[in-house]
């Protein structure tokens, strides 16, 4: 119990929910059902495709040797056709549609653009001049060539979306086994909640919103939902609801408002009576007064066998959403047979500024698009706040697609800076099929361009930026970014003492050599970035391999910065030792590998800022540029504003170590 009433961070949430989350059991289904749901088995292919030599194209089936020439038409193949009982056989050809049999004896096929009709006497068979030599094969698809017999089409885990379901049709699957979606049941409490209907409120009440918005994102989710209506702030009333909910087959209930502190809040203590409550709060804005309870089969009388995992949800509409998307679809997921659980995180420059939260980190609601920089050519992802952020204001939810991840410094951060948004619906809902890129760069993968480098942002700043994250989690989508977002937060608060410095580029890519090499190498020779930091990836797992890939690209090392870096953490951690970055310079670009701990990353900077500026310049061939002097040792390596909250187990993982 002393446990569960603990604040816990998002990350602790999501990790405890999806611990105790267990995908649900597969059921045969008909494939008009099967659209949106995940395959519970391998899907082979039980004959041929095509089944026998076809037409590529219309035209006429020859024999190649043959050549150029007058020839007759003795027969006709078509589409649909079940055979051909005529033999081509040398010095003659068959017309054939796309899609025909290819008829015996026949070995290539000559299109109708290459042939010219000959007129031919009354009565006589059909001829055609062949004007373009071929060669044997030519316009024909063998048996087997698009699918042979056996073959795997689909594999068990496997998504089915609008081409799966039609390459099941094309083998001849028509019922196929797949992972059940939840059952999810819906309630609304409070005694101010009436009924959203257009009769005039009494003082004292409001229409509930809560349950019509979770309801439809549950269904979104293709998942069968339950409505239990409103209960008042009545624990009698509750209980018995909860007793016909848990009677009904549900795997996932969602209540709305009595989980907070008030006298009358009675849903999490009558949830924690069923089960084992896990958390109540959670470290996050908005959001924070979030219930999570277990309740297993055998621990309540009505029980049908099934674990119901009960999510006690804000009232406020905001924070009711944000954790739904937060929480519940990781959850529905996972109970789905989902192997990517997490939505999709991508980076997005901020079109105005924003004033983060001094406390705790924040899911900004944004409208995310993709914009053209002008006709220059350069692209990227841009956030839009929805406005004011108060989570009773369900207008910050319309149009959203996104939620921005903010980290908790108080700070305002400038239009322009690279954030990570987290998107929750369509992106063409708000960008418009215009404006969306052929190839997005998502955050889940390496991006295209790497950086989506802003030209025209970047001819503000005297020293180009750019900031990549290293982490096979982050790439591959099961994690957020807490180290980029942090690094381009401190950049951006210390752009003067850099002497004008800012992020023009961001990128996340995997614990990978060649990809982390070909990202510097691009930011280095192309871009002619003048300072990149690399995030993670610096200790001692098999998979830390950024300073491998740095040293394979630097041209000069320079040590003193790592000297630096290594003595700031040492008054941290004594895990700091096992650090293994590098530093260098390539051409005009100074590349620092550091920690993948985002508070890490903070007090690596600061310790190293009285240089930066000074070496910045050096590399750009200011000559007039001197070594500074009189510096005393203590004012360039310590500072009263670094942070000192992570704890021993992240500064192992994080400090010192990989992301």
């Amino acid at each position: 119990m002393g446990e569960a009433n603990k604040m816990v961070s998002v990350e602790e949430a999501l990790q405890m929910v999806l611990r105790v989350a267990q995908r649900l059991p597969p059921a045969t289904v008909p494939l008009h059902e099967a659209l949106g749901k995940i395959l519970a088995q391998d899907v082979a292919a039980p004959d041929p495709l095509p089944p026998y030599p076809s037409s590529i194209k219309d035209g006429y089936a020859v024999v190649a040797s043959d050549g150029l020439g007058e020839y007759p038409v003795i027969t006709e193949s078509r589409a649909g056709n079940d055979g051909i009982d005529v033999t081509v056989t040398p010095g003659t050809i068959a017309y054939v549609t796309t899609g025909g049999p290819i008829p015996c004896g026949a070995d290539a096929v000559v299109q109708v653009e290459d042939t010219e009709l000959v007129e031919s006497a009354s009565g006589g068979p059909k001829r055609v001049r062949i004007l373009k030599q071929v060669a044997q094969g030519l316009d024909i698809r063998p048996v087997g060539s698009d699918i042979a017999k056996g073959d795997v089409v689909l594999k068990s885990g496997e998504r089915l979306g609008a081409a799966e379901v039609g390459l099941l049709a094309t083998v001849g699957v028509m019922t196929v086994k797949v992972y059940l979606t939840p059952k999810i049941a819906v309630l609304s409490t409070g005694d101010e909640l009436v009924e959203p209907t257009n009769e005039s409120l009494n003082r004292g009440q409001i229409r509930d919103s809560n349950r019509a918005m979770i309801l439809a994102a549950a269904a979104q989710q293709q998942c069968e939902v339950l409505d239990l209506g409103i209960a008042r702030d009545n624990e009698k009333d509750i209980e018995r609801i909860f007793d016909r909910a848990f009677s009904s087959g549900i795997d996932i209930l969602l209540t709305s408002g009595g989980v907070s502190m008030g006298d009358r809040d009675f849903v999490k203590p009558l949830l924690e009576k069923r089960g084992r409550l896990y958390f109540h709060k959670v470290f996050m804005k908005p959001g924070k007064p979030l219930t999570f309870v277990e309740i297993l089969p055998g621990s309540i009388e009505y029980s049908i066998g099934n674990k119901i995992l009960a999510f006690g949800l804000p009232g406020n509409p905001v924070s009711c959403l944000v954790c739904f998307n937060l929480f519940v679809v990781p959850t529905i997921r996972q109970l789905s047979g989902w192997t990517q659980l997490h939505l999709p995180r991508v980076h997005a420059r901020l079109k105005q500024s924003i004033k983060a939260d001094r406390v705790r980190p924040e899911f900004h609601r944004a409208i995310v698009r993709w914009e053209f920089n002008n006709g220059t050519g350069t692209s990227g992802f841009v956030a839009e706040s929805t406005g004011h952020q108060i989570s009773s204001r369900l207008l910050s939810m319309r149009s959203a697609n996104a939620l921005l991840e903010l980290p908790p410094t108080g700070e305002l951060i400038p239009a322009g800076t690279s954030v990570v948004a987290i998107i929750i619906s369509d992106l063409i809902g708000s960008a418009g099929p215009s404006s969306l890129p052929s190839s997005i760069p998502v955050h889940v993968t390496q991006h295209s361009n790497p950086g989506n480098i802003d030209a025209g942002k970047s001819e503000d700043f005297n020293f180009r930026v750019a900031i990549l994250t290293v982490s096979d989690t982050v790439a591959s989508g099961l994690g957020p970014d807490r180290s980029g977002p942090r690094a381009v937060s401190v950049v951006s608060s210390s752009s003067e003492k850099l002497g004008g410095a800012g992020v023009v580029a961001t990128a996340v890519v995997p614990d990978d050599i060649p990809k982390i090499k070909e990202v510097l190498e691009r930011w280095s020779d192309v871009d002619k970035m003048d300072l990149i930091l690399t995030l993670g990836g610096t200790g001692f797992t098999p998979r830390d391999v950024t300073p491998e890939a740095t040293k394979e690209v630097i041209h000069k090392e320079t040590p003193g910065l790592l000297y630096v870096m290594m003595q700031e953490s040492l008054k941290v951690t004594p895990f700091a030792m096992l650090s293994r970055s590098a530093a260098g310079i390539r051409g005009s670009t100074l590349i620092i590998n550091m920690p993948g701990n985002p508070n890490a990353v903070a007090e690596c900077m600061e310790a190293l800022l009285p240089a930066l500026k000074h070496a910045l310049k050096q590399i750009k061939g200011d000559k007039r540029e001197k070594h500074p002097r009189h510096i005393a040792h203590a004012q360039a390596a310590t500072s009263d504003t670094w942070e000192r909250s992570y704890t021993l187990a992240s500064q192992l993982t994080g400090c010192s170590c990989s992301h």
